[in-house]
């Protein structure tokens, strides 16, 4: 069995996946739906993560695909947060995403 959308693989028997609570499908199910590097493309980068969260609601309203990737270097000690957040969405939903991207931030006040 295996998390479709954490894609943790969990024994037999498991129906649930103790991280996010998905239901979790046979393995021979999940095959050819992994989440590949080279599907995806970075839209946007933040130093905020409420930032990145309110852009990935906006882009899963619109049905696109997101992915929120932190990266925090924790063994680099600094004053202040000088961690990157990412938005990522399909190759195929870039142009998309883009307009919408467009479309908030020519619209702020």
């Amino acid at each position: 069995m295996i998390c479709p959308k954490c894609e943790y693989e969990f024994v037999e028997g498991i129906t649930k996946c103790s991280d996010c609570g998905s239901d979790l499908i046979h393995t021979e199910d999940f095959e050819g739906n992994l989440v590949h590097a080279d599907d995806w493309v970075i839209l946007k980068t933040f130093a905020e993560q409420y930032e990145a969260d309110m852009l990935k609601a906006n882009l899963e309203g619109a049905e696109i695909e997101t992915l929120v990737l932190g990266q925090k270097d924790r063994s680099y000690p600094t004053v202040g947060d000088l961690a990157i957040i990412k938005i990522l969405v399909r190759k195929e939903s870039a142009e998309d995403a883009v307009k919408i991207l467009d479309d908030i931030y020519n619209n702020e006040n």
